[in-house]
């Protein structure tokens, strides 16, 4: 039998990135545990690399040099130990342009919606206001207020509180000293010192409540919803009315909100703590 020899019936060789032909997808998983490794510790030499794997310092270092090659690690020449590449940035700057808040936000608002039958909104700020833009409905909501577009005063909702409390100190004094703190009702916040504690409270607290605060009968919570570089850029709230919605006494209403704010947030590169 005459075995065929030629260029073109001969399977070329699968190289993986640390130079060797095996384990194709070993040497990819180890490639990327040691970009997670450099941006963890801000930069690591081979001997720690390899140490916190378990391989040995030729494999590291041969990890390390294909990374380097593509220019998503370098070395330090001073310290000797490598850090991320600018090549991760070419490749992490595609991503936000096409994440949509709104769009990654729907289904989980509302599954919110669903279970607690009531109302979910999502806000951004928006010129000093705190903007819906998307809305659940829950099955049981006895309102139908379209709030998509509403411009609401930050200082008398849960969502405009929330975003306030993710804000530096001299932001959050800019947009309040410009929008001032109207009454609403009888129960809107019009102190500064106190709605300030109550910012504190909401940044420790992870959440922001409204009670009677925008309308007589409304109470509400809101969560923050944050990107990859940890920025609140929306929260998702929910709301409904105050003879049955107490945000505080519902049964696990918290801490379903806050992982759906968190589910959102990772859809948007935020990565869980």
């Amino acid at each position: 039998m005459v075995v065929d020899r030629s260029p073109a019936a001969v399977p070329e060789a699968v190289t993986d990135l640390d130079g060797s032909s095996r384990g194709g997808v070993q040497s990819v998983d180890r490639a990327i545990t040691v970009l997670e490794i450099l941006a963890r510790t801000g930069g690591a030499g081979v001997s720690e690399i390899a140490e916190e794997m378990g391989v040995h310092k030729s494999t590291a270092s041969r990890l390390l040099s294909a990374l380097d090659a593509r220019d998503m690690a370098q070395q330090d020449h001073e310290r000797g130990k490598y850090q991320l590449g600018f090549g991760i940035l070419r490749l992490a700057s595609s991503i936000p342009g096409r994440l949509n808040v709104g769009a990654e936000a729907r289904p989980f608002l509302r599954a919110l919606a669903e279970k607690f039958q009531e109302t979910v909104n999502l806000a951004v700020l928006r010129s000093n206001f705190a903007v819906n833009v998307d809305q659940a409905m829950g099955p049981s909501t006895l309102a139908t207020s379209d709030w998509v577009g509403s411009l609401t005063p930050v200082h008398a909702t849960s969502s405009g509180k929330m975003l306030l409390a993710c804000l530096d100190t001299a932001e959050r004094g800019r947009i309040l000293k410009e929008t001032g703190l109207p009454a609403l009702t009888a129960s809107t916040v019009t102190s500064r010192p106190a709605l300030e504690k109550q910012l504190i409270a909401a940044a420790a607290d992870g959440y922001a409540t409204s009670y009677s605060e925008l309308e007589i009968g409304l109470n509400a919570v809101a969560v923050p919803v944050r990107d990859h570089r940890g920025i609140a850029i929306a929260a998702v709230s929910i709301s409904g009315p105050a003879f049955r919605f107490d945000p505080k006494k519902a049964p696990g209403l918290l801490a379903e909100l806050k992982e759906t704010g968190q589910l959102i947030s990772e859809k948007m590169g935020h990565p869980r703590r």
